[in-house]
């Protein structure tokens, strides 16, 4: 699982849906969850949270361009392949700490990635988790 602290920076919402924008050291990323301001007070702008998705929901991309849908882009270089026969496990140093990714060992391949080449790490809006931290920096499950 990748988990990192942030804090809020805005949240839109309409009817019982929020896309929320949290600030993860100068990294933005976009959270859709099934909630509002309204059912959760922490859904404020400043309230410290976790920003967490799992391995297997990054996308990496190499030499990424033009548009493309995902919201949430975390450039970096691969630190780590741990190579199994049929997925592989891509360790990608950030801004913002390691960044874990599952692919497919035949995507690794097909994009010749290996320690040191630069990646883009995407993760769609709605695969990403928000966990409350409370004033006594308690956790609260997602």
């Amino acid at each position: 699982m990748n988990k990192y602290q942030g804090a809020i920076i805005r949240v839109e919402s309409d009817g019982a849906l929020s896309i929320v924008h949290v600030d993860v050291k100068g990294q933005h990323f976009s959270a859709i969850i099934i909630d509002t301001p309204d059912s959760k007070p922490y859904l404020k702008e400043r309230s410290p949270v976790n920003v967490i998705f799992k391995e297997t929901e990054v996308v990496l991309g190499k030499e990424v361009q033009g548009h493309i849908s995902l919201r949430n882009k975390i450039n970096g270089k691969v630190a780590k392949l741990e190579n199994g026969t049929l997925l592989t496990k891509v360790t990608i140093q950030s801004a913002i700490g390691d960044v874990a990714s599952i692919i497919t060992t035949n995507a690794v391949k097909a994009m010749s990635l290996v320690v040191g080449s630069e990646v883009q790490a995407m993760v769609k809006t709605n695969e990403v988790m928000l966990s409350p931290i409370t004033e006594d920096k308690t956790e609260v499950a997602p």
